[in-house]
């Protein structure tokens, strides 16, 4: 392997542009923390993911929760699991948490994906989850219950990190919620200097709808218009966001391809990149330079917007409302991926719980 500075630590080095690890695992935060990374992120995939191919590192915990918690259900065993695997990644963050005062070294913990049309349940769950330790922030889904929860969680100062997120009009109406929030603070004189609110846009997930979609609808167009929907989005996002002033920062999630970090290059955002990417892109060749500021090519938007209604909604910052959220596609399909990540850790928990003998 060559012994060139890796990628990713280079963009941090000449850049303003952040990365996190798109994971708890304890060694592939390792391995981004020596590479220039400042913050972690969770989901219930992503738990269960660890669960599974870290099994031997967990397996003696779980037996133990068991025999600590005897009336305790599957879920409860669960969470308290989750909130130790997010507990542990936030000590090894604390350092660069107290360094930049709250502006790096967080680590996201996701609430509950049931409670997505519940925002006072979301409310509860976020602000438990604020209890264990300083540098949580924490996720909630960017459905019409989450924008009210990202208010409240904002006002009672949690630093929120918007989830479940593919689109300019979900983006705005986070930072909006957000700044009512910090604004709320600001006016009964609570301190908002060591607050770090996210806005996620999981991009890859835009590029993968429509290809369902042109699938399901026979429709055809250069099949480069794909790999470019979810930066468009991004970029009009991060343009509308520097305009209006938001102190929600952006953040890319679900990588699909390189242009899903380097078009984001230069920008004032965060990329919450998964280990194997993290790799791919350490090794590559793609130059390190400003490529946020550069737009996507007008042929390839011309042909998403002609093709795509789904992809107007997602562009436009006044394609869907916040009570379209619920309905929009990748929102379903994602609460629907979640769910089934949450009901296989749920498994997981329930082997060590019902013996079969």
């Amino acid at each position: 392997m060559s012994d060139k500075t890796p990628k990713l630590l280079e963009m941090t080095q000449k850049t303003i542009t952040e990365y996190w690890n798109d994971s708890c695992s304890l060694k592939e935060l390792t391995y981004a923390l020596e590479k220039g990374a400042v913050g972690a992120t969770t989901n219930p995939v992503i738990v269960k993911s660890v669960l599974e191919s870290e099994l031997d590192n967990y397996e003696e915990r779980i037996r133990e929760l068991v025999e600590e918690m005897p009336h305790a259900t599957e879920d409860d065993i669960a969470w308290k699991l989750n909130e130790e695997m997010a507990i542990t990644g936030a000590k090894m963050l604390r350092p660069l948490f107290d360094e930049s005062k709250g502006q790096k070294g967080r680590i996201s913990i996701q609430t509950n994906t049931k409670f997505w049309r519940d925002p006072q349940r979301l409310l509860e769950q976020t602000l438990h989850f604020q209890t264990l330790c300083p540098n949580i922030q924490v996720k909630m889904p960017t459905t019409k219950a989450g924008i009210w929860a990202y208010e409240e969680a904002t006002y009672h100062g949690v630093s929120i990190n918007a989830t479940v997120s593919f689109t300019v009009p979900q983006a705005i109406a986070v930072a909006e919620a957000v700044e009512r929030g910090l604004k709320r603070r600001e006016a009964e004189g609570k301190d908002t200097s060591e607050m770090r609110p996210v806005c996620t846009i999981m991009v890859g997930r835009v590029d993968d709808w429509l290809r369902q979609v042109a699938d399901k609808k026979l429709i055809a167009i250069d099949p480069e218009c794909y790999d470019w929907a979810g930066v468009a989005v991004m970029k009009n996002a991060y343009k509308i966001f520097k305009e209006k002033g938001y102190r929600t920062q952006l953040l890319a999630a679900a990588y699909r391809n390189h242009y899903h970090w380097s078009q984001f290059m230069g920008g004032d955002v965060s990329l919450t990149i998964p280990h194997k990417y993290q790799v791919r892109f350490n090794n590559s060749n793609v130059e390190i330079k400003n490529y946020m500021d550069e737009p996507v090519k007008a042929e390839y938007l011309e042909q998403l917007k002609a093709n795509f209604p789904d992809f107007i909604k997602a562009y436009e910052p006044d394609g869907m409302t916040v009570e379209e959220f619920d309905t929009y596609g990748p929102v379903n399909a994602t609460l629907m991926q979640f769910s089934k990540g949450y009901d296989d850790l749920i498994n997981i928990i329930r082997k060590f719980m019902i013996i079969i003998k």
